[in-house]
C-alpha cells in the first residue's frame, strides 16, 4: 500500500467553501467518510466552529453555484444535494451526494482514473488550505495523477506536496505519528524559520504577519505549515512518551 497528502490552496473567489472558512479561521471541516464511482461521489462531512462560521459553511454547501468537490471553474450542470445530518452549537454533518456530467473534475476520479479502484480518502479543510491523504494499492500512475490534478485545478489552487510513504513501512515507531524527519520540508522549513527568528520566545520577536513576509509566502499558508507541523511533532512527543512509560514486558 502507498499513501500520500498533498494540500490545495485555493485562491479568493474559486471555492465558496474555502471562503467560508477563510472568513472563520477557527472553523474546520475533516471527513467523516468518502467514496465515489465513475458517475457519482458521495461524503459526509463534520464542521466545527461557532454559530456563525457553521451557517456560513452550511450556505457554501446548500447553495453554491456548484458542487464544492467539483474542480471546474463554472457551473458543470451536475446534479448534486446536500442534507443536515446533525446541528449542535458548534457542530455540523454534512451528507452530500453528486451525480457528475462528463465537464466534472474532482479529486477522488481523478485518483480512480490513475490510481485504479479501492482507493481510500480523508480530507481536512481549514481556512483556504484543503489537505487529502489518499491510500491506494500502489498501482497505477501517481505521477500522472498529480499531472491531471494540476491542469484541472488551473490557476484555482496551488498544491503542495505534504507527504509520501509506504504504508506498511511508515517511520520508525518514535516517527510514526510526527517526527521531525517525518515533516513535509515546506513545514520543516517554516519551523526552522520560526524559531530561528524567535516566533516561539516569550515574549515573540517576530509575528506570524512579518515572518510570512519575510519567508515570502502568505500568512495563511505560513500558519497552515506551522500548525501542521506542530501536530505532528506533539503527537510523535506524546507517542514516544507512552512507549517509554509503557511497563516492559519479560521476555
Amino acid at each position: 500500500m502507498r499513501e500520500f497528502v498533498f494540500a490545495l490552496e485555493y485562491e479568493p473567489g474559486c471555492n465558496r467553501v474555502a471562503d467560508a472558512l477563510a472568513d472563520h479561521p477557527d472553523a474546520r471541516i475533516r471527513s467523516l467518510s468518502l467514496h465515489a464511482t465513475d458517475e457519482r461521489l458521495w461524503r459526509v462531512d463534520h464542521a466545527t466552529g461557532t454559530p456563525a462560521a457553521l451557517a456560513d459553511i452550511e450556505d457554501a454547501f446548500l447553495n453554491g453555484d456548484y458542487y464544492a468537490d467539483c474542480l471546474a471553474t463554472e457551473d458543470c450542470g451536475a446534479t448534486q444535494t446536500t442534507q443536515v445530518l446533525d446541528r449542535t452549537d458548534d457542530t455540523l454533518v454534512l451528507y452530500s451526494d453528486w451525480e457528475r456530467t462528463p465537464t466534472c473534475a474532482s479529486v477522488p476520479h481523478i485518483a480512480r482514473d490513475h490510481l485504479g479502484d479501492g482507493v481510500l480518502f480523508e480530507t481536512r479543510h481549514e481556512g483556504r488550505h484543503y489537505t487529502w491523504r489518499i491510500v491506494h494499492s500502489g498501482e497505477g500512475d501517481t505521477t500522472a495523477f498529480f499531472d491531471a490534478l494540476e491542469a484541472a485545478v488551473g490557476d484555482c489552487a496551488r498544491m503542495e506536496m505534504l507527504r509520501a510513504a509506504t504504508a506498511e513501512t511508515d517511520a520508525p515507531t518514535g516517527d510514526a505519528n510526527g517526527g521531525a524527519s517525518d515533516l513535509a520540508p515546506e513545514q520543516e522549513a517554516a519551523l526552522r524559520a520560526a524559531v530561528e527568528h524567535g516566533y516561539y520566545e516569550s515574549p515573540r520577536a517576530v509575528d506570524v504577519g512579518d515572518l510570512a513576509d519575510h519567508l515570502d509566502v502568505p500568512r495563511s499558508t505560513l500558519t497552515y505549515r506551522l500548525r501542521r507541523a506542530e501536530e505532528r511533532l506533539a503527537k510523535g512527543y506524546v507517542a514516544d512518551e507512552r512507549f517509554a512509560d509503557a511497563p516492559s514486558t519479560p521476555l
